[in-house]
């Protein structure tokens, strides 16, 4: 049975020099996701109570969740820019060198917000202000308009995309091609992930919000960023070799800056689509990776902030629901490393992740009196599951991804070709989310002018919107080799071939030996020399 000799069994498994530099990147991103999780949160509260507020005071109907789902659509919408640029940079520069810049100008971001408050006489939340205050009033926020927020947060999203894209090709770079030790890496990376998210939503929700106010609540984290990136600096240099791309090397620095940055961003583009639309293998990772997350974000950006703000009243209670999701994040990561000789591929989590989003039909038909603390708490407790089989899925998915594009690093030019497929799928994601985010935003806003509820809003936006996710997302499992049996291999010829000789260390291997017998027994002897049985 698993358990705690599955931990370190798989702890074992990793070299000296790989143990240092997943410590090393573990540290600094518990570091980042803390401070992350009080700056969303912060910042989504933030745009609800002053889109709210500015409605109020001009006497008008709110257009809250539009203006939330704009603001939260163009981040990822400029997320989508960050990603995309991983893809050449990673190819130049030192990964962690890249990785340590994205999160200062982060950092920097979070900077401006706090200063541009604070500048037009925004001040930490007097205490004993509800008592003194009338519900829903927030004079003590800088008097600036409430959309300036939006140009912050876009330069904020190209950094975040970079961030949060990056932490995906590093795993690759400490452990190499080997799938196993990926699925280890990228699980127990997600576990100190979730660990550091989930505290940091509920640091934010419970204290930070309410003690500060949510203009200020996110102090710590220009701080926490510039810590992270200086720990991460320590990370060795992966067997980064310097490429010298000749992309318009015979054109004037200034023009090739330009027309090499378009062309390095179509390039990456088009890379990570023919990559995948061309292989059969990868082509069901766009409804698997892309759909999933676009779920899973939405869940936690626009459907927590709607039920926080509108069915309990407070708008900063949603990060209590985020908390429990990051929770079931937690919990996801740690099944796929206890279980990862078990279930070897993503497909079995991925069918149980779209059964779970299911899960939010009981929303449209819940009516909880406003103002009880302990109905988020409740929110939190359903948001476990659906979150636990996202986590499953994505950590797989993300091994399942790297290990397969191992033996292809080398053969393009001027991109990663993993960072060109996790940006191809990661804006897809994005490009979704923005275009879905303000509409649905929208259709919330007018169902509660109308109404005075949103009960009705969240029977499309929640329950039928959800349940067509779940379908795609369920269709695509059906895609890859294999894919009729519960708990497929995966492995075609060229596959195989690939983790034997990651794992074994050999150069040469016959092929003609993966035929179904033949490929379980060894698989079988695979496993035995890996544990070292034989």
């Amino acid at each position: 049975m698993p358990g705690l000799s599955t931990l370190t069994d798989g702890w074992k498994s990793f070299s000296g020099t790989e143990k240092r530099n997943i410590a090393i990147y573990i540290c600094g991103i518990m570091l980042y996701k803390f401070g992350l999780e009080a700056f969303n949160g912060s910042i989504i509260a933030l745009c609800t109570n002053r889109y709210d507020y500015d409605a109020q005071l001009a006497g008008v109907p709110p257009k809250t969740f539009e203006r939330v789902g704009l603001v939260t659509g163009l981040n990822q919408a400029f997320q989508c820019v960050g990603s995309v640029l991983i893809a050449p940079l990673i190819k130049r520069y030192r990964t962690k060198n890249v990785l340590a810049c994205a999160i200062l100008m982060f950092g920097l971001c979070t900077a401006i917000l706090l200063i541009l408050d604070g500048a037009t006489g925004g001040i930490i939340r007097p205490k004993d202000w509800s008592k003194n205050h009338k519900k829903n009033d927030y004079s003590y926020y800088g008097d600036y308009r409430t959309d300036a927020i939006i140009p912050i947060y876009c330069v904020a999203g190209i950094a975040y995309g970079m961030v949060e894209l990056i932490r995906r090709v590093v795993p690759r770079d400490i452990v190499g091609g080997n799938v196993q030790k990926l699925r280890r890496l990228d699980s127990l990376v997600h576990i100190f992930y979730e660990v550091s998210g989930t505290a940091g939503a509920f640091c934010t929700a419970l204290a930070l919000i309410p003690s500060l106010g949510n203009n200020f609540s996110f102090i710590i984290t220009p701080l926490l960023f510039t810590v992270a990136a200086i720990v991460w600096h320590f990370i060795s240099d992966l067997g980064f070799v310097e490429e010298k791309p000749d992309v318009f090397a015979t054109k004037p620095s200034y023009i090739k800056s330009v027309l090499g940055g378009f062309w390095l961003f179509f390039d990456s583009a088009y890379t990570g689509g023919k990559i995948i639309f061309r292989n059969r293998k990868f082509i069901w990772l766009l409804p698997g990776y892309a759909i999933a997350l676009y779920g899973h974000r939405y869940l936690e950006n626009g459907i927590a902030p709607a039920v926080a703000k509108r069915y309990l009243g407070n708008s900063a209670w949603s990060q209590i629901m985020v908390g429990g999701s990051n929770f079931g994040e937690l919990l996801g990561a740690l099944f796929v490393f206890l279980f990862t000789q078990v279930i070897k591929t993503p497909i079995a989590w991925l069918r149980l992740d779209s059964l779970l989003l299911l899960i939010v039909w009981y929303l449209p038909f819940w009516y909880p009196p406003s103002g009880r603390v302990k109905d988020a708490w409740m929110v939190a407790g359903t948001f476990i599951p659906i979150s636990f089989g996202w986590a499953a899925g994505d950590v797989s998915l993300a091994a399942y991804i790297q290990a397969s594009l191992a033996r292809i690093e080398s053969t393009t030019k001027n991109v990663s070709p993993l960072g060109a497929v996790m940006a191809f799928l990661y804006s897809t994601y994005i490009i979704l989310y923005a275009v879905a985010s303000p509409l649905l935003g929208r259709y919330i806003d007018r169902v509660y002018t109308e109404t005075g509820s949103i009960h009705h809003a969240l029977v499309n936006v929640a329950g039928v919107h959800f349940t067509v996710l779940s379908a795609i997302i369920m269709a695509a499992t059906f895609v890859p080799y294999g894919a009729l049996s519960f708990n497929p291999s995966m492995l075609n010829n060229e596959d195989l071939e690939t983790e034997v000789k990651a794992n074994l260390g050999v150069d040469e291997f016959d092929v003609s030996l993966v035929k179904s017998k033949e490929q379980a027994i060894l698989e079988s002897k695979l496993e035995k020399r890996r544990t070292g049985s034989i």
